[in-house]
């Protein structure tokens, strides 16, 4: 695991400092404390910053062909690099160290792009073909490992796990984009591909970028996405034990390490299973970690002992107080772009727990996506079923028209918010699921703009995203569409984000087995009624898991890691919500209306209203946009 930048120039060979490398380097050090490199020749540079995980003496980065014609940085594990070292042997490959990264330099030169779908991995690389001068850059399937690019005003590209690499660069101007905060407010999360730095660009998830001198900068290729459109067949025992040997191989694959190992446990259905499967094969106890709130209601610290007795784990837990907002600047700092995901905190404190006694720690992550965990899902399908039997004209009619009479009940579970629902029935599909996995609606933005703002986004929308993905969504029904537009931009930009921030701030490599994309691809393969079953939902993955937990873990309510900001913009922090009207920040973008913030803040600490998900957001912009652009 580590951090990766570099600079090429594609229309012409230009001197590379390797200090302006070094530099790129150093501003993301804390993705790497174990060593640092750089390489340069004629129109290139690439640095590294290196936490050792495998051979540990040999290697180092950037990594160079004996040759001398194949470079690259490597940011990520390839979990099957032995059968792909292999293979490539047979090929006649000599290999010099017992390195992942290594397949990756004999693997261009085999297959080029093409070795992209033999990789078994989380990663984000650079390979410099020396011949050729092109530079090759890919991502993972899933976006698990980071990689932002731009191209400058000198001509060249410039690369690096994280935006804090590029700002190190003195020709990155420094300018907001207010379409990606558009996005932000929309979603919670700027989205791949875009920025809030204007011009800065993320890598996809699934795509690959290959740029050749004397050529234009090209757009980014896909090269993998997931197939909802074909359906398992099989009695329901069989389709359990092929899972089970799909998780199983997943876990002990990401088990491979020559650094101490550990896992983190909430107790609920996903860690709680990685830890059963981890146990089954390590010889040695399995180092557990878990964070506890000193409030009941979000504590789950009872439930992973119980996990941990079981499986007679090295088990370690700490109680953090749920008010743990200290840690604000701590994670504007580490996201750099706005980030409104609050249990990016509690995924910080568990990061830090987990490394004082490990260097790569196992995590339940994409579980939910894959196997449709969320309520949401079951929301969203029941909703679907009515918008099949109803045309769009009554849907309208009849749902808006109760839903614009009916009181609103943000308070209430979603089951009970009645208003939400028939709104949502009165609209198409895609739009009411984009609303629904979003955070600041349509109509609130709206308010919260000032009409110079709207002009800026010319049509743009948040939601815009989601409604593509779901209409171009290789899927057979709405659960299908739902799951594939999330695993396009939820779990890259949310899910994955949170927790590689958080725990590369720290030093520590998080792996995701439950996102081992032969898992994802034989679960997007489940009837939905194996998904979602007897209002449960993951129903396949909890029936599979019924041999190793107990129905009290596998059954119980989803708890997560809940994080109370609503109190504390009525309590602690009212008058920061307060003071978010009077911001010169945010006064000064020219964006928003200070009046719609000040009524915001002042409704919700007074309770006549429930707007604490949105104080959040801008909060962590005004934070963020003072730390970019001053």
């Amino acid at each position: 695991m580590c951090g990766i930048a570099g600079l090429y120039y594609p229309a012409q060979a230009r001197p590379v400092d390797p200090a302006r490398i070094m530099t790129m380097t150093d501003a993301i050090a804390h993705r790497g404390p174990d060593g640092s490199g750089v390489w340069t020749a004629p129109g290139v540079g690439l640095g590294h910053r290196r936490l050792a995980i495998i051979d540990l003496e040999c290697g180092a980065q950037p990594m160079v062909t004996p040759e001398a014609d194949v470079v690259t940085v490597f940011n990520g594990e390839i979990y099957n690099f032995q059968e792909v070292r292999g293979e490539l042997e047979a090929k006649g490959a000599r290999f010099l160290t017992g390195s992942d990264t290594e397949v990756l330099l004999h693997g261009w030169r085999a297959w080029g792009p093409a070795m992209l779908p033999r990789l078994n991995g989380m990663f984000a690389f650079a390979v410099y073909d020396v011949r050729r001068q092109s530079l090759f850059l890919a991502r993972d399937r899933f976006g698990v490992k980071p990689l932002h690019y731009t191209q400058l005003s000198d001509g060249a590209v410039a690369f690096a796990s994280e935006l804090k690499g590029l700002l190190a660069h003195p020709l990155l101007r420094r300018l907001p984009d207010f379409r990606a905060v558009e996005d932000y407010l929309g979603l919670g999360y700027v989205p791949d591909d875009a920025s809030i730095v204007a011009g800065v660009k993320k890598l996809a998830a699934g795509h690959f970028l290959l740029l050749e001198r004397g050529k234009p900068v090209a757009e980014p290729t896909r090269w993998w996405d997931i197939d909802f459109s074909r359906r398992a067949t099989g009695k329901v025992k069989d389709l359990e034990a092929e899972l089970v040997e799909h998780m199983r191989a997943a876990v002990c694959s990401r088990m491979i390490a020559d650094v101490p190992l550990g896992a983190f446990l909430s107790g609920g259905v996903d860690s709680s299973a990685v830890v059963a499967l981890m146990a089954e094969t390590s010889r040695a106890a399995v180092k557990t970690c878990t964070i506890g709130f000193a409030e009941a209601d979000h504590d789950e610290t009872a439930h992973a002992q119980a996990v941990a007795d079981r499986f007679a784990t090295a088990h370690r837990s700490r109680t953090v107080a749920a008010d743990d907002f200290a840690l604000i600047d701590t994670l504007v700092a580490a996201f750099d772009e706005p980030f409104a995901d609050a249990s990016a905190l509690p995924t910080y404190r568990v990061a830090q727990l987990a490394r004082e006694s490990v260097t790569v720690a196992l995590s339940g992550d994409g579980a939910d996506e894959a196997f449709a965990g969320y309520r949401r899902y079951r929301f969203f399908a029941a909703e679907e079923r009515v918008r099949s039997l109803l045309p769009q004209g009554l849907r309208t009619n009849v749902f808006g028209r109760l839903g614009q009479v009916y009181p609103k009940a943000d308070w209430a579970p979603r089951p009970f918010r009645a208003k939400t629902t028939l709104l949502a029935l009165a609209e198409g599909g895609e739009f009411a699921y984009a609303k629904a996995v979003g955070v600041t609606g349509p109509a609130l933005r709206d308010q919260l703009y000032t009409s110079a703002a709207k002009h800026l986004l010319a049509g743009h929308t948040a939601e815009r995203r989601y409604v593509d993905a779901m209409r171009q969504a290789p899927a057979r029904d709405g659960l299908d569409r739902a799951q594939y537009a999330d695993m396009r931009h939820w779990l890259p930009g949310d899910i994955l984000t949170k927790v590689d921030r958080t725990s590369m701030a720290v030093g520590l490599e998080a792996r995701e087995p439950l996102l081992d994309h032969r898992l994802v691809e034989f679960a997007a393969t489940l009837p939905p009624s194996l998904r979602i079953r007897a209002g449960q939902g993951k129903w396949l993955m909890k029936k599979a898991m019924e041999p190793w937990l107990p129905k009290e873990i596998l059954y119980r309510p989803k708890m997560g890691f809940v994080t109370p900001v609503s109190a504390w913009f009525r309590t602690a922090l009212a008058e920061e919500a307060a003071g978010l009207a009077r911001s010169r920040v945010l006064a000064g973008t020219g964006w928003f209306e200070p009046a719609t913030i000040e009524k915001l803040a002042a409704d919700h600490k007074a309770g006549r209203a429930e707007h604490g998900r949105t104080l959040w957001q801008l909060l962590m912009l005004e934070r963020s946009l003072k730390r970019l652009f001053g």
